[in-house]
């Protein structure tokens, strides 16, 4: 029989904190997952990110010597010493890889409890969700850009690393809000190098949050409410 394979991990193992990760930050986990990827996300929620990706990978070990012991004990190899000495050893390490898992599990907790202590704070002042034209500058900033002044023109415009220009109305707006700054130790011909705030990027991060709110079911056409049962 051959050694036990080293457990093959997926790109994201669903755990049992990604509902809380999702009613806390106002996004699915693959979208904060590529937030993080593109350095969109502030500090705290870029660490929840970090170790929510170590909880995945521990949860897809556990899941990798669950599968294993199934397949151990569904009577596919025939029963002798060397298979029992193999569920043993299975059973040995997902009991080991259980432990790695609750204490990744423990560390996001930790890291995930401040953010939802901050949104309990602001539950009842909650921003307003950033319109659609400035939600789409910050993203396409967030992937690096510059302010230029054209030579001819004089113009100013922000373009993006994608190629995306951004009139310099709408930075001027998204800078004066705090939502993002620029290096003004280098001049306009050579491009002033500019990048999200801690500001901008909570707001990016949380300008979603509002439309994540539950919808009342709509009633089926046809019914009626249950009337309420009169009081004796």
């Amino acid at each position: 029989m051959s050694s036990d394979p080293a457990p093959a991990l997926v790109r994201r193992a669903v755990s049992d904190l990604d509902q809380r990760i999702e009613a806390a930050t106002g996004h699915d986990v693959d979208t904060l997952w590529a937030h993080r990827d593109r350095g969109i996300l502030d500090e705290p929620h870029a660490r929840l990110v970090d170790l929510h990706r170590e909880l995945a990978g521990a949860e897809a070990g556990v899941t990798f010597f669950r599968t294993l012991l199934h397949r151990l004990s569904s009577g596919e190899f025939p029963t002798n010493v060397a298979l029992l000495e193999r569920i043993d050893r299975t059973v040995d390490q997902m009991r080991e890889a259980a432990g790695e898992r609750d204490d990744a599990a423990a560390r996001v907790i930790t890291a995930l409890e401040p953010i939802e202590t901050a949104n309990r704070g602001t539950r009842h002042d909650e921003r307003k969700p950033l319109p659609p034209a400035d939600h789409a500058a910050l993203l396409a900033i967030a992937g690096s850009a510059k302010l230029h002044e054209h030579l001819l023109t004089g113009r100013l415009s922000v373009v993006t690393s994608s190629g995306t220009r951004i009139p310099y109305a709408r930075f001027q707006q998204l800078e004066s809000s705090g939502l993002v700054s620029r290096d003004t130790s280098r001049p306009l011909h050579a491009g002033q190098p500019v990048a999200l705030t801690d500001a901008g990027r909570a707001a990016l991060t949380g300008s979603r949050r509002a439309s994540t709110a539950p919808s009342p079911a709509p009633v089926r056409p046809g019914t009626w409410p249950a009337a309420a049962r009169p009081r004796r």
